[in-house]
């Protein structure tokens, strides 16, 4: 028997069961149904789910628990130790991003670092999500769906105060209406003393929107940037020579041997030191990692495959790079992914469901494709990017 309670009906949630039970060619029978009498109170069912065995039983419960729903028998959490390293035993219970507790000595216990696709290790009076990396011989694993309780996020009926925009992605849609709402969220998380991510491809500098996230970087809007290797390498071609990717950001136009720019950018860092060490010998005078640098914004450059240099502040251990992407987004309370798809699935990935993720781009493949992965609490804005950064400086200068 299993139970969930929340907004069931106007969060599709109570089709959703349905459905899974359907197509695991289980059946349900719902034996106890109350409908929430205000827009405060919860609804609640209690179903029975019968499957044609203990395999099919378990893959349907698994599924249902991850939309919220909880196996009704009261009794703890199931673990196991792990053999070895960096390996979870064979039935580990991986998680979502929504907020999940777990059932130890008959109390719930909220789990910490919550993420999706990780393992739950039970540390003393403590639970905690691990990547399977993480995980050491001997830890105590969570195992099977029993003992296990999910609240999901979107089961707010007016999800982050964003209902004008949860309708399907559409480039035909306002943008202004979006930009002036995110502007506000942006002052409202400052006031309360909140911190705000941003993560950054090199289109923010290809498209113009680079001086425009300078001065969110000098109001205080910014206080961690996740990107990549070429973000950096476009911002400081940009500072150095006033093109980027060899054209001149002021004509438009190629600039003739312009295209050695960006090596030369990164030789240029290189024979400084570093880009800290650019800016403190005023080799580096402007542009977003100046501006970063010079306001004490925490900056992790992630580097891939096709990197030229790369910069010396780029991390190209991968492992290594994940794990710093994932300190520095403790404590983000919102995340704006700007044109950067690689990078923002894998910072969705590293998000808890109840913080609030912006997704822009001009291409709603990319917008829907975050959403697509799991990050449900992704709002999309189609649009250029240098346009977006240059409303939303406006708005918040205004």
């Amino acid at each position: 028997m299993v139970e969930a309670e929340g907004h069931l009906i106007d969060s599709q949630l109570m089709n959703a069961m349905f459905d899974t039970v359907v197509r695991h060619d289980a059946a349900f029978d719902v034996l106890e149904f109350r409908i929430g009498r205000t827009n405060d109170e919860p609804s609640f069912v209690s179903m029975r789910v019968t499957a044609k065995g203990p395999a099919a039983l378990t893959d349907v419960l698994e599924e249902l628990v991850s939309l919220g729903c909880r196996v009704a028998r009261a009794e703890d959490v199931h673990i196991v130790s792990a053999d070895r390293d960096g390996c979870a035993p064979e039935d580990f219970y991986s998680t979502t991003n929504h907020h999940t507790s777990v059932r130890i000595a008959g109390q719930w216990v909220a789990v910490d670092r919550q993420r999706m696709d990780a393992a739950i290790v039970i540390d003393g009076p403590r639970a905690v999500c691990r990547k399977l990396r993480e995980i050491r011989k001997g830890d105590q694993v969570v195992c099977g769906v029993h003992g296990i309780k999910i609240v999901p996020e979107f089961q707010a009926r007016d999800r982050l105060g964003f209902a004008f925009m949860t309708n399907e992605i559409s480039s035909e849609r306002r943008v202004e209406t979006g930009v002036m709402r995110i502007a506000a969220m942006m002052r409202a998380a400052k006031e309360a003393g909140q911190r705000i991510a941003f993560v950054a491809g090199p289109v923010v500098v290809h498209t113009g929107g680079g001086s425009y996230f300078c001065d969110l970087v000098r109001h205080g809007y910014v206080d961690v940037l996740l990107a990549g290797n070429a973000l950096a390498v476009h911002d400081v071609e940009q500072a150095l020579y006033g093109t980027s990717l060899g054209v001149d950001m002021e004509s438009g136009r190629a600039i003739e041997g312009g295209h050695r720019h960006h090596m030369r950018a990164i030789n240029a860092i290189y024979r400084a030191g570093g880009l800290r060490e650019a800016v403190r010998t005023g080799v580096l005078r402007s542009g977003v990692m100046y501006e970063c640098i010079r306001r004490n914004v925490d900056y992790v450059l992630a580097g891939s495959i096709r990197d030229d240099g790369p910069l010396p502040d780029t991390v190209m251990n991968l492992v290594e790079a994940q794990d710093r992407y994932t300190e520095s987004l403790q404590g983000v309370n919102l995340v704006l992914v700007l044109s950067t798809m690689l990078h923002g699935i894998g910072v969705g990935n590293m998000l808890p469901a109840w913080v609030r993720l912006v997704c822009v781009d001009i291409n709603p493949a990319v917008v829907t494709k975050l959403a697509d992965r799991g990050s449900s609490q992704t709002i999309g804005i189609v649009t250029d990017v240098g346009l977006f950064l240059r409303q939303l400086a406006s708005a918040l200068h205004d």
